[in-house]
């Protein structure tokens, strides 16, 4: 190879529908045949199809093995791959996937939201050596024994970091259908401004506390190897938003994921108990200071498993967090319901400093 491989991201938003990989692959050849670059493409899958297969295996068991979970969950980003591999070769292009076991992403101890472990670099440098395209399905890799499994949800950034961390990129690219990251979620707030740089620091504090541009975990490998990442449209010409680097002005954010949960405990040393369970199980959760309370981010998790495990008290439902960044400083408000939070965020991003803003 005469230049390293590129390391681009493509999120679900980007296939609303199969036509959608045949045009991505006529926009990937294009940079392959001006640059002459290889491409390394992480993708998600289609906007749904993850969830349907959730639902269906809830249908089977209300509380399934991880194990099971994490080996259904990710097949549907594995077809997302296959049909894009499939358009590329259509094009004549030298295209291949290369699966979670195949990747040489090994993670640690858990089978759901499991934290990645060794990066082998050997695998997707020989892949390069036959193909000028590798598609790696996002959110995969293996454990110690070669079964499946998951990052976690939204993880693909995750799997992409790590693929221009085995490549040796100093970049990584991550498209998807918001052109970077704003001071609230421009969705359901007012008023919201895109950022053209954000520090890893601050990038790393919004991600765990539920901003969705990107994952927590992808932000801090980056930051570990220095990798700066692009965010992009994910459609053409796929403009440049946000660029998130080491250095960066501070800046100010209002966080609101909605399907982030507030659970509440009987008193504080199970709330404590409660947090180190989910956080050994990789799960994003915050303690909710001077309450016995505690913040599970995202959504997605089976929070009572997790608490039946461990051999502890369940926690009640209590709200939404939102979360106000600023001046150094994080404080999480609990809101009561979906309505309520919006409300806050909103109150809360209407007041940031106009001088320095960041999205969630």
């Amino acid at each position: 190879m005469s230049l390293a491989p590129a390391v681009l991201k493509f999120g679900g938003s980007t296939f609303q529908s199969p036509s959608a990989y045949g045009e991505l692959a006529e926009e990937l050849t294009a940079r392959l045949d001006t640059q002459g670059r290889p491409l390394a493409v992480v993708v998600s899958a289609m906007p749904g199809e993850t969830e349907a297969l959730r639902e269906r295996l809830l249908t089977v068991a209300p509380h399934p093995a991880d194990e099971c979970a994490s080996g259904l969950l990710t097949l549907a980003d594995t077809v997302s791959a296959h049909l894009l591999t499939a358009a590329l070769r259509h094009l004549g292009r030298r295209a291949t996937v290369l699966a979670g076991h195949q990747t040489g992403f090994t993670t640690a101890e858990s089978f759901m939201w499991a934290r990645l472990d060794r990066i082998d670099p050997a695998p997707l440098r020989a892949a390069f050596a036959e193909h000028d395209l590798v598609v790696v399905p996002g959110g995969q890799a293996v454990d110690d024994l070669g079964r499946p499994t998951w990052l976690g949800k939204n993880s693909s950034d995750l799997s992409a970091v790590a693929a221009a961390v085995a490549l040796g990129a100093d970049t990584c690219e991550i498209h998807s259908d918001v052109a970077g990251i704003h001071s609230c979620d421009p969705n359901l707030i007012t008023g919201t401004r895109l950022l053209e740089h954000v520090s890893y620091d601050d990038a790393t504090t919004m991600s765990g506390h539920g901003a969705k541009v990107l994952h927590d975990r992808s932000v801090r490998l980056a930051r570990e190897h220095g990798i700066k990442i692009v965010c992009r449209r994910n459609t053409a010409p796929f403009a440049s938003g946000t660029v998130i680097e080491a250095d960066a002005a501070p800046t100010d954010a209002v966080i609101l994921n909605s399907r982030s949960v507030v659970l509440r405990y009987p008193d504080k040393p199970s709330a404590e108990r409660a947090h180190a369970a989910f956080r050994s199980d990789g799960v994003a959760a915050l303690r909710i200071e001077d309450s016995p309370g505690v913040a599970v981010i995202g959504g997605y998790v089976d929070h009572e498993a997790c608490e039946r495990r461990h051999g502890l008290v369940p926690g009640r439902p209590a709200g939404i967090p939102v979360t106000e960044l600023g001046g150094g400083h994080t404080t999480v408000h609990v809101a009561a319901d979906e309505a309520e939070a919006v409300r806050l965020a909103q109150e809360l991003h209407d007041h940031l400093p106009a001088r320095r803003t960041l999205m969630v």
